[in-house]
């Protein structure tokens, strides 16, 4: 059974009939309390789906040689759940690292989603007498900064787009440079989200906020809904970014091929660069080039945390080296000291008698 969300009702995803009870309930619990949005309660879906799958295989309870993905579950009761133990947990993690090659990065959203699941277990419902994942450490991440095009490369792409319909993935480029929304938020745009020359943004956690477009952006949006006017077959009527064959709401698998098929056009294939790596670009150039404040910046980025925005102060360079310049000692230069001129030697002292006989004296006036 898919596991993804319609493309056409963001708000709506597949049912979770395929996992125990109690997951399910854990599931509606983040979605209807906790208000965590449809996409991010189905990341904990998969990743307890998979995590209870490992459980049933190694216990001993299916076929080694039998793919996770085929093992099922729904039928697991309370005591399987109440029998899991910290090891059993490390286990999990390690075959996550040695097996599946997860980055520290997604063996800690995995154990998040575990850990949240028993502290809902223990904690909220009463339902477990203990957490065996309580004591258990998130993986240590290490930080690396964002990867991003430069100003130059940013350019090559938006002139080198080739697409047959070229006015909509060149306005798809223009909004991930200039505004740094999420590819989600892109994707979920609607006509009705525009309002004078700003745009309302439905971000993570359905947090809203206004981003302003520039000029860039107004034009590019003219653009391309001037052509969107023109197709005769539109479904999704209030949807943005709609495909030219179905006229729906394009998904958001099928933005990024647009995006990787531009990168290649414009010859920035190859480099890692992908939807959230224009994301960044968009934060860089803004920071770098526009002396943005960062509280505007996290507000722009719909960061939950300015924490979270602050990275973008590690990449900026350019200023780096301006204030190393502007050191009032930045212009000293190395100098070699004068050498002193050379003195005419004076007359030298008579040197010390070292003649065997004064030296004898000298030795028996001692023993005296």
């Amino acid at each position: 059974m898919s596991s993804y969300l319609d493309p056409s009702h963001p708000s709506r995803h597949a049912p979770y009939d395929d996992v125990p009870q109690d997951i399910t309930a854990y599931l509606r619990y983040l979605e209807t309390i906790i208000n965590r949005s449809p996409r991010t309660v189905n990341g904990y879906y998969i990743d307890l789906r998979t995590f209870f799958r490992f459980l049933v295989q190694y216990r001993g309870l299916a076929d080694r040689d039998l793919p996770l993905e085929q093992i099922p579950i729904a039928g697991l009761d309370r005591d399987f759940i109440r029998a899991v133990t910290k090891e059993e947990i490390y286990e999990y993690l390690y075959y996550l690292s040695n097996q599946r090659q997860n980055q520290p990065a997604a063996r800690a959203r995995k154990l998040s989603s575990i850990k949240g699941f028993f502290h809902y277990m223990t904690a909220k419902t009463g339902f477990l007498p203990q957490d065996p994942s309580e004591d258990i450490s998130v993986p240590a991440l290490r930080k690396s900064l964002p990867k991003y095009l430069s100003l130059e490369e940013s350019i090559d792409l938006l002139k080198n787009i080739q697409s047959d319909f070229y006015e909509r993935d060149f306005c798809i480029i223009t909004l991930f440079l200039n505004c740094g929304m999420r590819l989600t938020e892109l994707v979920g745009i609607n006509l009705t989200d525009f309002k004078d020359e700003t745009i309302r943004i439905v971000g993570k956690g359905d947090k809203e906020r206004l981003v302003y477009l520039n000029a860039a952006c107004i034009g590019a949006l003219r653009q391309y809904i001037a052509e969107r006017a023109k197709m005769l077959n539109l479904r999704d009527k209030n949807a943005l970014f709609v495909s030219r064959r179905t006229g729906k709401r394009l998904s958001n698998r099928r933005v990024e091929q647009i995006v990787s098929e531009c990168l290649r056009a414009a010859g920035l294939d190859g480099k890692g660069y992908s939807p959230h790596k224009l994301r960044h670009t968009a934060a860089t150039l803004m920071y770098r080039h526009g002396n943005v404040d960062m509280l505007a910046l996290k507000e722009i980025l719909g960061h939950e945390h300015v924490t979270t925005t602050e990275i973008y102060t590690h990449i900026n360079t350019e200023k780096l080296q301006d204030a190393v310049s502007s050191s009032p000692l930045a212009r000293m230069k190395f100098t070699p000291p004068e050498k002193p001129k050379a003195v005419p030697p004076e007359d030298e002292p008579d040197a010390p008698d070292d003649t065997p006989e004064k030296g004898e004296k000298a030795a028996n006036a001692q023993e005296k």
